[in-house]
């Protein structure tokens, strides 16, 4: 029996143990794959649909790289073959993953998975997310970023700048893609929430100048979703891996303030969906609160959904059976309300 390509790769991935490590290259897209070329991407059993194409956010190589080369580790936690829950770490080659849609209804959606700032989570708050919007005419790009732990010369703002970037980028290429440039909405999960949300406040703050036409482009997300968002890095509130492997074990008032999104809204700052389950027993739901809070007084349309029940990381899968499992939907109507779609 022949095997395609594809095929060798999806078994290839069944075979990884659940708890270990796999070097990440050759199942991303790595630093050898061309821009707008098919890639294999990270293989899935019983996907639906794989990635049309990997974009590289830094052609020459990311800025400000670590003395010690990283390396990429791809780690699958699930012992589910049909349901992949894989993290990628040391991600020394940030990218987009990229989904079309059969027939694009000119937005697209920039999607920050989470992780705690340890590693990057690929299927259940990036693959499926993609999936789910690229079923329903969108055009979405999964957001491999940089984490702040790993020794970037940016530190804390590396990540930031990978979303920078990428917003730009999506914008530069947007008739590539069938889209509007002033439709490109942002949405990120709990580590990659704080993303979103640091993104659609600090999108403004230049953080990483390349001297190239990108920088001529704004960074502002037509609007923004933070999906049970780590927001605060202040105690009690924050989370506090992410809060450490953000800012270090004792970072100081001033540089908290500088990186919790809630402290540094601007009145330009775009339209936010809220969303957060009240048992969320990793980050509190107070970093919801507080963000909506922070929204109002500067007069930002602001729609909030607290759930009582859901707990923490549920993205698509986890939320069936429960209340929560609306969000999406009602993420999409609130879109359409805002003329996203």
């Amino acid at each position: 029996m022949s095997m395609d390509r594809r095929s060798l790769l999806a078994l290839a991935s069944a075979l990884v143990p659940v708890g270990i490590a796999a070097e990440a290259r050759g199942q991303t897209f790595s630093s050898a794959t061309r821009e707008n070329s098919l890639s294999p991407g990270v293989a899935f059993v019983g996907a639906s649909a794989d990635p049309a194409e990997t974009i590289r956010l830094w052609s020459s190589g990311a800025p400000g790289m670590p003395a010690n080369r990283l390396r990429e580790m791809l780690v699958e936690r699930s012992a589910d073959p049909g349901a992949p829950d894989r993290a990628i770490a040391g991600i020394s080659d940030p990218r987009m993953a990229v989904f079309r849609p059969h027939c694009s209804n000119g937005a697209a959606v920039l999607i920050m998975p989470g992780g705690g700032y340890r590693h990057v989570v690929v299927d259940k708050e990036g693959y499926e997310m993609a999936r789910w919007l690229a079923d329903r005419g969108f055009t979405a790009f999964v957001l491999f970023y940089r984490l702040p732990g790993d020794g970037w010369t940016d530190g804390a703002d590396v990540s930031l700048t990978d979303a920078q970037r990428a917003m730009r980028l999506i914008r530069q290429r947007h008739a590539e893609f069938a889209i509007k440039p002033d439709r490109i909405a942002a949405i990120g999960f709990s580590a990659g929430g704080h993303l979103c949300a640091d993104l659609a406040t600090r999108f403004g703050t230049r953080i990483q100048c390349t001297d190239d036409e990108l920088d001529a482009l704004t960074a502002r997300p037509c609007c923004a979703a933070a999906i049970y968002p780590v927001v605060s890095m202040s105690l009690p509130d924050a989370h506090r891996g992410s809060r450490e492997r953000l800012l270090g074990p004792a970072p100081s008032p001033e540089r908290e303030r500088k990186h919790s999104p809630h402290r540094n809204v601007p009145a330009d700052a775009p339209p936010f969906f809220i969303l957060h389950a009240e048992d969320d027993p990793a980050v509190p739901v107070a970093n919801a609160l507080l963000l909506r809070a922070a929204l109002k007084d500067r007069g930002v349309h602001v729609d909030t959904h607290l759930f009582a029940r859901g707990g923490h990381g549920f993205g698509l899968r986890k939320a069936a059976g429960l209340p929560v499992a609306a969000w999406p939907d009602l993420w999409r109507e609130w879109a359409r309300g805002i003329d996203l779609i």
